[in-house]
């Protein structure tokens, strides 16, 4: 089955061409537009949407080598995500089906996310325990054996990578945040600093809010200078902490539900500290990890082809309705 996957639910532009599971084309363009607000406006990033994307599908068609009369169909995100933005993917994803009279599905960001480790790794069949981690989520989920979705755990306040991007701004690193935060990390020593990690012992959901404020009462303690001298070590402690904490939870989940393995998803699955940690954690519970390539971690138009192709072939239809719902689900 050929699909088109258009995605539009933040601030990446992208869209892609899959073909079963192997990806033909995945064109995507972040919108460098939001840094000098320190965060994505909606408005702006729907305008952009509009903007950038048909020349983003007239691509991905190109590389892939295929037009739009030889798709078997089109996936758009319905959500989760910003309205706006995903009003631009629907209605675009909406009028190229209706011209080119090809069949529309709606699929699920979140499941989207999950489909990139498939898209990754074709062995990928369930049951296995599932962690979306990104900027917007932080979700332990368990996929059953039918393929379907149990929420085992949610973050009560703000997702890993929010964590990530605003703790890096109280470091005065750029937007984003994260990636910087990593890079930095890599030169640090992880043990020198004491941060908390919340919610630890305490059942399967997460906390990082607390993160925040313990890290701006640190910087004070510090002082400027000291801050500026020890960036690396601070960062390096950061993220040692949110690893820990995404790491921990996921090996208390493996070992409640007797599930095999887990697959990590999301943007902070490209984390390489939590890719080393998280792999290691689980080969020692007996357990394997599985993650997406660098390339399809962050938001992309592959993984919502592929969210489509899951349920096609399982023919479980209803969930890939049409229409835009910004606070969608998984499962």
């Amino acid at each position: 089955m050929l699909l088109l996957g258009i995605e539009t639910s933040c601030d990446e532009t992208a869209a892609a061409v899959i073909r079963d599971w192997t990806v033909l084309s995945n064109v995507l363009k972040t919108q460098t537009v939001h840094e000098e607000f320190g965060g994505v406006v909606p408005e702006i990033a729907s305008r952009e949407h509009l903007r950038l994307l048909p020349g983003i599908v007239r691509e991905a068609l190109d590389v892939a080598g295929v037009s739009v009369e030889d798709l078997d169909g089109i996936a758009y995100t319905r959500g989760p995500g910003l309205a706006g933005p995903l009003l631009v993917g629907a209605s675009f994803a909406r009028a190229l089906a209706m011209d080119a009279q090809k069949p529309l599905w709606g699929a699920n960001h979140l499941e989207g996310h999950l489909a990139a480790v498939r898209l990754s790794d074709p062995t990928l069949k369930p049951p296995f325990l599932c962690l979306t981690v990104s900027g917007g989520h932080t979700e332990l989920t368990e996929v059953t054996k039918d393929g379907a979705f149990v929420s085992m755990g949610n973050t009560r306040d703000d997702a890993a990578g929010e964590a990530f991007d605003k703790c890096g701004k109280i470091l005065g690193l750029g937007y984003p945040a994260g990636p910087l935060v990593s890079n930095l990390a890599k030169t640090g020593n992880r043990k020198a600093f004491a941060l908390p990690i919340g919610l630890r012992g305490d059942g399967l959901d997460f906390s990082f809010s607390g993160l925040k404020s313990a890290l701006s009462r640190l910087l004070q303690e510090l002082g400027h200078e000291t801050v500026a001298l020890r960036k690396n070590d601070l960062c390096a402690s950061l993220e040692s902490v949110i690893v820990e904490a995404l790491v921990g939870k996921a090996m208390e989940a493996l070992r409640e539900r007797n599930l095999p393995g887990i697959a990590v998803c999301g943007g902070v699955s490209a984390n390489r500290h939590l890719r080393e940690r998280m792999g290691a954690a689980a080969t020692k519970q007996g357990a394997w990890a599985r993650f997406p390539s660098p390339d399809l971690c962050t938001d992309n138009g592959a993984m919502i082809a592929g969210a489509a192709m899951w349920r096609l072939e399982r023919n479980d239809l209803e969930p890939l309705r049409k229409g835009v719902d910004p606070g969608l689900e998984l499962g």
